[in-house]
């Protein structure tokens, strides 16, 4: 009866082996969740991640996703790509101290400093209008000291890319800060 057992259990895991890898074939061809437009496919490109994360409205890992744009492959593009993303949140700061929406300012600081678990019970409390005036600097001195490696790499480059995101900008007055240019692919 054992026996009987053993073999059934055998042909039970041949059967869900099989099933797995008729799903694991047919699932990529179907036009199942994978396909849908309210769903973005993440690629491993740390320029896709960063795309989602500016629509997103999280900077940190935008800012981290070009980060790592760049010590994989540091280029003219990747230094001003990071600079780009300090650019867009100071814009996005600006469209929020416009508003006076000093309680989204105070959601950006934490998005910008909170990153584990502890920050749920410990929270980096920073007074809004503060918060404002501290992002500003730092993201100033960031995007200076990036886009100053860019310019020592290519400064022609830097300029056309540049030139880019500014038409980019005026197309997209108040919301620019949420996307990158078309031209750069992310």
């Amino acid at each position: 009866m054992r026996a009987l057992s053993a073999s059934k259990r055998a042909w039970e895991l041949m059967v869900c082996f099989g099933v797995g890898v008729i799903l694991l074939v047919t699932l990529p061809h179907s036009n199942g969740w994978a396909q849908s437009d309210q769903i973005p496919i993440l690629t491993s490109k740390p320029l896709a991640h960063a795309k989602v994360f500016l629509s997103a409205g999280d900077y940190r890992r935008a800012v981290e996703a070009c980060q790592k744009n760049i010590d994989r492959n540091p280029s003219v593009e990747a230094y001003v790509y990071l600079a780009y993303v300090y650019q867009a949140i100071d814009g996005y700061l600006g469209s929020l101290a416009k508003q006076e929406d000093y309680v989204k300012v105070e959601q950006l600081a934490l998005n910008l400093t909170a990153r584990d678990i502890l920050d749920l019970i410990d929270p980096p409390n920073v007074m809004p209008r503060m918060a404002q005036e501290l992002i500003h600097e730092g993201i100033r001195q960031q995007f200076d000291v990036t886009a100053a490696m860019a310019n020592r790499l290519s400064r022609t480059q830097t300029e056309e890319l540049w030139a880019q995101q500014t038409r980019w900008r005026e197309l997209n007055p108040d919301s620019w800060w949420t996307g990158t240019p078309d031209e750069w692919q992310w």
